[in-house]
This record gives structure tokens, sequence and C-alpha cells, in this order.
């Protein structure tokens, strides 16, 4: 809301410093973002003397105009004023000024002739309405200063940021009301008395209200024999103070009113009014209706319209109609303030995505006993600038009109909330400041009625929340709960998870990314989860902003892998991102949802790219894998399997490239290649691997004992074994089976080749160990090292059904 200072003195007389107004506005409640001065561009608008004028060789209506600017200093300026004459002082615009419409002045020819500059009218500045010539000042100007200095033009504007509960506020006098609140002024209303001897209106037009849920309120007048033409410069120069464009005389006096009083208004042509009346309804089901912007609009069943006899002529509330328009053949308007439902206005306004000043306001809510000041406001100045005559008498429907309540507001209950010590005389002076009506029946308790303008005061603490604004935010003191000093903070153990498992991937290169936890509700199909899935049951979200945000996730995967489509819009190919939080698994509408601690993390494009020296090569199964194994050992997590999903219980990991996650037995997750078909639901064209772990269950196998051992002083000795094992063996079963055996001699083993084909058994493959031995006493000698080793292999081959390569 931007409230000129010029216009606002016309209501109240403050004379302070406008930084000083807009202080105690903001600290009122009124948050003011900007002050600036609307004549500004007139710092650069400078005075000229004209020292010669000669006529130009190349135009009739052209004069050549040799301009004095100051210091000395004079330069030339194409002029096709009439009234431009020797030793005149006028207003002249040098390259690079900014006049009011937004022009920029520049140096250029005109007909030949160079002009750096241009003389101005009054019109051309903003300063009123004459363009037949270059503004004449007066000679105690000097010649040099800015326009702003030599005429003492300053108007400064406050842009007040409004919060949606004070619509009272949008308007100049509901800024003049609060102004008075703190200044100790009186609020100088406009004359809106009009005195009807008789009603001759009735026999003109009628209104009828078939919505009053609605509609409560519609009051109209009608004023005959007027004349459409530009309005005065005080009204043009109101409503440009503010932003507004003018249009003519009718429209711009329904806007100057809407900002002056806050209660929008329109005028129709009444002669284009079928039947001369109004019907206010809501719309049929599949009208369309065409607004004043030329724009057809499908209504709904709960629009609200206003209507002649025959047709619609409006959007209540929103827009007018082109079929009901002022135009300059307009003779007599009917003049529409109305009082509105807000729910019925937003609804309407969100539906066509029309936003108007109107709909702006009403939306809010607007005084309902302000409709007919507003409306006689209106009706005197169009009789007084259009030339017309106001026709007597006033219709005036309201049958949903509601009187305004009165809050018991109890002191005690007041200062205790806001920790103050105010009197209730004070308390009752502060709200009659703001024009509440109070009436002191007890000591402690105030009766207070509330102005019908104030339609975001409905309770005691609206009440109480006025007294601290007035009060004065600042005044009230600043307390501190008093915290023991042996309060601590004990480590909460999945945070500590949490944050050991990022510092690690972080470590390991994978950059952390944050998702929503709300996902697209197609998320479980484009994740090709089972029907008796759980991660199925989504949990819901009763608004959701998009659709995109519809429910909650039960898996990390699908927020990682639009962040790989939307690096591949930008062409970023390789990426290796993780993170980490919770999903969401519905237990029904009754229960609350089963939250469950998760880390993902995702590897997709190259482990190297191509340099001099080697070839890209693609990441693969064993790279991610590698990265869910060093964050385990990290973590101090032993027992590690990765054991190889079934086909069938595949979803969203591609069938033998998938593995189920398990320590001690126990199932943490699951880590593979992203299946194609969920690649294609996702847009991708790149392989991607990932891994998912449950971190609630893998809190239950970290363990934070770590020991330590002498280093070794003895050497160890390694043995390689190969054997044929069956195509479907597991070689991660292989090494749990040696390490299960529990030699004291062997210290590890490794698998450093698998191969199959040519001349392994079709339906075998070739698998190599290397197994390193030592002893902590003493250096073992080949003997013992052979015999232990046969031994191994014996019981691997007998286990696994294995054969020596031959």
């Amino acid at each position: 809301m931007k409230v000129s200072l010029s216009w606002l003195k016309d209501y109240i007389s403050f004379t302070g410093p406008v930084q000083e107004l807009a202080d105690a506005l903001t600290m009122a409640g009124l948050e003011v973002d900007a002050v600036f001065d609307r004549y500004a561009y007139l710092e650069k608008i400078i005075v000229g003397r004209v020292l010669t004028v000669s006529n130009h060789p190349n135009a009739d209506k052209l004069k050549l105009c040799a301009v004095q600017t100051g210091n000395n200093t004079d330069i030339a300026v194409v002029c096709g004023a009439p009234n431009v004459k020797p030793g005149m002082l006028a207003p002249l615009a040098l390259p690079d000024s900014v006049m009011p419409d937004g022009t920029v002045i520049s140096t250029g020819m005109i007909r030949g002739e160079k002009s750096h500059g241009m003389l101005c009218s009054e019109f051309e500045l903003a300063l009123g309405t004459d363009k037949s010539g270059i503004m004449v000042l007066d000679e105690n100007c000097s010649v040099g200063d800015s326009l702003a200095k030599a005429l003492h033009i300053s108007d400064m504007v406050l842009d007040i940021d409004l919060t949606p509960n004070r619509p009272d506020c949008l308007s100049i006098l509901g800024t003049a009301r609060e102004v008075a609140a703190f200044s100790g002024l009186k609020v100088n209303y406009p004359d809106t008395d009009i005195n009807d001897s008789e009603d001759k209106i009735s026999a003109l037009t009628s209104v009828t209200i078939e919505a009053p849920a609605d509609c409560p309120r519609y009051a109209a007048r009608v004023v005959e024999d007027i004349t459409i033409g530009p309005s005065p410069f005080w009204l043009q120069d109101r409503l440009l103070s503010i932003g507004l464009r003018p249009i003519n005389n009718i429209v711009d006096i329904t806007n100057f009113v809407m900002m002056e009083t806050g209660q929008p208004l329109h005028a129709f042509d009444l002669d284009h009014l079928a039947e001369n009346r109004i019907v206010v309804r809501r719309a049929g089901k599949g009208e369309t209706f065409e607004t004043l912007d030329a724009k057809q609009r499908n209504l709904s069943d709960t629009t609200l319209m206003i209507c002649d006899a025959d047709k619609p002529v409006a959007v209540g509330g929103v827009m007018g109609g082109l079929n009901s328009e002022v135009t300059p053949a307009t003779t007599r308007v009917l003049i529409e303030s109305a009082c509105f439902d807000p729910v019925s206005i937003r609804k309407t306004a969100k539906q066509l995505a029309l936003n108007t000043d109107a709909s702006h306001r009403f939306e809010r809510g607007v005084d309902p006993d302000g409709t007919v000041t507003a409306l006689n406001r209106a009706a005197l100045l169009m009789a007084e600038i259009s030339g017309g005559r106001l026709v007597n008498g006033i219709i005036d429907e309201h049958p949903g009109l509601r009187n305004a309540g009165t809050i018991s507001l109890n002191i005690k209950d007041t200062n205790r909330l806001l920790g103050t010590d105010i009197s209730t005389q004070k308390i009752s002076d502060l709200l009659t400041s703001i024009e509440f009506k109070v009436a002191n029946n007890t000591p402690d308790i105030l009766e207070v009625t509330v102005p019908t303008f104030r339609v975001d005061v409905t309770k005691p603490v609206d009440l109480m929340e006025e007294v601290a604004r007035l009060w004065g935010y600042d005044r009230i003191p600043t307390t501190n709960h008093p915290v023991p000093s042996e309060a601590g903070c004990q480590d909460n153990k999945h945070l500590a998870l949490r944050r050991r498992t990022r510092q690690m991937m972080t470590g390991f290169g994978f950059m952390e990314v944050i998702n929503y936890s709300f996902i697209n509700r197609l998320s479980r199909d484009r994740l090709r989860l089972a029907a008796d899935d759980p991660r199925r049951r989504h949990v819901k979200i009763l608004n959701p902003l998009t659709e995109d945000q519809a429910v909650l996730r039960t898996s990390l995967v699908p927020g990682l892998l639009e962040n790989v489509r939307l690096n591949n819009t930008y062409q970023e190919k390789n990426l290796t991102i993780f993170e980490s939080g919770k999903i969401f698994i519905s237990r029904g509408r009754d229960k609350q949802a089963r939250e469950t601690e998760t880390i993902a993390a995702l590897w997709t494009g190259n482990l190297m790219d191509a340099a001099w020296h080697t070839k890209a090569r693609a990441c693969d199964f064993f790279d991610i894998k590698g990265v869910a194994e060093a964050l385990f050992r990290g973590l101090n997590c032993r027992d590690v399997m990765f054991t190889g999903l079934p086909d069938d219980t595949c979803c969203y990991t591609k069938p033998g490239h998938s593995a189920l996650i398990s320590i001690k037995g126990k199932p943490m997750g699951i880590i593979g290649e992203i299946h194609p078909d969920v690649l294609s639901a996702y847009g991708l064209k790149q392989t991607v691997f990932v891994f998912e772990v449950n971190m609630d269950d893998l809190l239950t196998v970290v363990s934070d004992n770590i020991q330590a051992g002498p280093i070794p002083r003895f050497p160890s000795t390694d043995r390689d074994i190969t054997l044929i094992f069956d195509k479907n063996i597991e070689s991660g079963l292989i090494l749990a089976a040696v390490k299960s055996l529990d030699e004291t001699l062997l210290e590890d083993i490794r698998l450093f080749d698998v191969y199959e084909g040519d001349p392994i058994p079709k339906g075998k493959k070739s698998i190599s160990f290397r197994l390193t031995y030592r002893s902590p006493d003493e250096t073992l000698e080949d003997d013992t090292v052979n015999q232990l080793h046969r031994s191994i292999t014996q019981r691997l081959l007998a286990r696994f059904d294995a054969t020596l390569p031959s």
C-alpha cells in the first residue's frame, strides 16, 4: 500500500519528519518498506534560460534555441513550443534525464540539427495538464538550480507492507487513523452527507440480492447528465502519487474513493443495463463472461455475478464487464458500493486468475458500514466533476448485515499475557485512540465495541494485541527463562551415527543432497514396487503445494534420481551423491506413520574421465559396493554380507545386478544397478548404481569398541588357491566359510580372480583366492603353511562340491 504524504495530510495535519512517521507506523505494526520522493526525477531537471530563438532551417514549426544552463554553459535545443521566446526561464531536461513516463532524454538529431536536451511543458513533467507550450518559470528562479529546488516541490511516499489481517489500512483514511492514534491528532473525514429530500431512484432502478450469504450488503446511487472527460489535475495527481493511471473522470473517482476509504466501487452505464436494474446471483453452470480486459472467463456455479435483467455485467468484487463499461457516450451511471463475503471473492479470484485492487480488498474484508459513506462520497464528486445531477434517494439492500458486537477485556489477563502493568484508564485511552468505544463497568473489565472497519478484531486476545502495539512493543520488558547451569546436552546416538556417516561419505568423495520429504504419488509405480511392498503405503498430504509433492517419501531413491535428472539437463553426467533422512510408511489413518532413518548413495557416470594417458572408465556395481564396504568398515561393523537378490524380489534394481546387504545375518538394505524401466520412468539414459540402508537397524550393529593389536613381529606368507565352483555360488559365501574355520594362523583371505569360459566347463566358474598366513610367535615354516593350506582346500572342496582345475 502506497501512501502519499501530501494526500495523507488532507485528513490529518501531521507536521513531523517523514522518517519519524515511518518509524512510528512500523512500530505500530504497519511495516514501512520504503520511503521515496515521487518528484525525485525533478532533481535532474534544471532551470534554463532561453538566450536566443531562431527558425529551424528544415522545419516550419520548430525553433533553434540557445539555452543557458548555468556555470557559463550554453547548449543548443530544438523546440516546437509556440510560446518559446528569448529571456524566459523554463524547465530544461538534460541528456540522461528520466521523465515521469519513463522516457530517457538523450542528445539527438532533429531534422538535421543537434539537440542537447528538451524544454518541457507542465504536462510532460506531470506538474499540470497544460500541454500547449513550455512551462514558464518565475524570474526569481536561479539558472542551473534543480526544478525541485526552484519550485520547492516534494511529496514523500510511504510504501507500507501490510499483513493480511489489516484491511482497514488499505486506504489513506485507514493510515490516517493509525497516525492519529500515536500522534494525538484528529482525523478530518471528508463530508459525505447528502440530503435526500425525496426518493426518485426507485423509479429508475432496483437491486435484488439472490445470494445474501455472498453479498450481505449492496448499495447504489444514480448520477445523470454526466459528461465523460479527463479528470481535473488534482484528481489525476492523487492517483499518480500512488501509482494509479488516470482514465476518465468517472473511473478516476471510483479509484480515488477506493484508495481514500478502502471501499471498492464500480460505475455501470445505466443505459446498458437491461431494465435498468441489478440482480446479484451466482453464475450458472458452464456460463461464460467477457471482463473489462477483453478476455472470456469460464465461470463456476460458485462465482458471484452482478447481473441486469438478462445477463451478467460484472464478476462480483473482482472486475466489471465490457458490456456495461463507462464510455465517452455515457450520460447516466449507476454507482455500486457493496460488501461481499471474503471467502467467496478469494475463490473466484483464484479460479479466474484475476487479482485486482478490488478483489485484494474484498478478500481481506471491507467495512460493511462504510459502503454508504463511500457511495455518497463518490456520488458527490461525480456530480461536481462531471457536471452531472445526483438523483435523490439511495438503494441499500442489506439482508446479511450484522451489528457490531461487544468484547469483554480483562485488564489483569491483558497485563499478565503482555508482561506489563498498564492501568485500566490507559488501556481505555489506547483503544479509544483507534476509534474503539470503551465502557468501564468494573475496575478490571472493559466492555469494548469494535468499529466495523476492524474486521480482524473478534476476540479478547485481538484487543490485547492492539494494546501491545499501541503501548509500544519496545516498551514491553524483555524476560529470559532461567536455565540451570548444570543442564547438559547428551549426544543422541542417531545424530552421532548420521554425523559419522556424513563425514565418511564426504570423505569418499560423495556430495550430500537434501531433498523435500514430499514426493510424487507416482513414485511407487516408477520404482516398480510390488503390490504388497510396505513402501507403497504412502502418507498423503491434505493440501499439497504441487502434484510432485503430494505424499511423504517411502524411499530416498526417488529424490536422488530426480537429482540425476536435473543435473543431466545441465549436462552434468558424473555424479556421486548421498542423502540421509527419514522415510515414512503409513500405518493407517488413525496411527502415526512409521518413521525410519535411512541413508542412500548414488553413483553414475565415469569413475575417471579420458586423459592423454588413459581411457575413460564408467563406474560399475563393484565401485558402489566398495563404497558401502568402506562405510561399514569405518563404522566398525563386522560380518557384512552381500547376497544376490532373486530376480522376483528385485524392484527398482536390475535382476542379476542386485544384492541384499546383511550384517550379522540381519537385513540392512539393498545395493545394485537401477532397473532400466525405472531409469526410463525418470527420463534417464545412463546407468545408475545405488545402495539404501536402514540406519535404525544399522545402529544396533555399529560397534564403538575398537581393539588394537601389536604390530606383527614375524613375516607373513601367501598361498594362492584356485577352485572350480558351480556358477551360482557366490564368492562371498566362500570367503565367509573360510573365515568361519577360525584358523588362528590364517590372517586374511582375498578374492583376486574370477573366470568363466574355455577350458572351464559350462555352468562352472574358476575362482582364485590369496590366503595370508602369519604366526604371532614365530616365523612359519613352509611345511606348516602347506599342510594348513591343503586342509583348507580339502574342506572347501567338500563343502561346495568344488573341483581342482585340471
